[in-house]
């Protein structure tokens, strides 16, 4: 009893707007039609509030996103979209074939490992006025092995007909890569998923242009 209470209660998301990382999780949790509460994390003001040691007790790595859900907590995206996947009914966030399967876990992993923590913020604040030089950069490298993969998996996605995780992690990528100037154009199958992707709901909904902590001068 007490254990489907927890189940019960609303996930919990802290996050930021514009992290990549959040943006995956608010687009599972929309994709799968369960309602949660934002607890903003804004990570420039006061120095970044992922540092606070209250925030430290929730993601020791100090990084967004974390989720309160089912009694505990989870940090890392892709650990928290999988755990979403496996424990929600709705469309599958990873395809049944193990071949498709192990396909949108290597994109995933790819811009999750490879691409997105070359250009977080944690990182080009060490880079200083170089940033947009280096995060164009490691997305072009990745983009340029990202590109011929997709054109081996994509269908209507980039696994097939079926959205998938490594849509879910695709469409921050470009965001970013937009931000940082990258020209996507060079990247056609990469460009065509990005904006079919950007037509459903599910990724609307979970744009930083509209979250609750997006300043008014983002805002849609």
């Amino acid at each position: 009893m007490l254990l489907s209470l927890v189940c019960l209660a609303k996930p919990v998301l802290h996050g930021y707007f514009r992290s990549s990382c959040s943006w995956r999780v608010r687009i599972a949790f929309a994709l799968k039609g369960i309602e949660y509460d934002q607890v903003p994390v804004n990570l420039i003001k006061d120095g970044g509030q992922q540092l606070t040691e209250q925030y430290k007790t929730l993601n020791p790595m100090q990084q967004v996103p974390a989720v309160e859900m089912d009694g505990i907590t989870l940090s890392q995206s892709l650990a928290v979209i999988q755990y979403i996947d496996e424990t929600r009914p709705g469309p599958r966030l990873l395809p049944a074939d193990p071949k498709k399967r192990a396909q949108v876990r290597m994109i995933s992993d790819l811009i999750a490992s490879g691409i997105q923590p070359l250009q977080n913020l944690h990182v080009i604040q060490k880079i200083g006025a170089d940033k947009v030089q280096w995060s164009q950069h490691f997305i072009d490298r990745g983009f340029q092995a990202l590109e011929p993969i997709l054109k081996q998996t994509a269908g209507k996605y980039c696994v097939g007909d079926e959205i998938s995780m490594a849509d879910i992690c695709l469409v921050p990528q470009v965001y970013n890569a937009e931000r940082f100037k990258v020209d996507v154009g060079q990247y056609p199958t990469i460009k065509r998923l990005n904006q079919t992707l950007l037509e459903i709901e599910a990724f609307k909904v979970s744009h930083p242009s509209c979250q609750p902590d997006t300043p008014a001068d983002l805002r849609a």
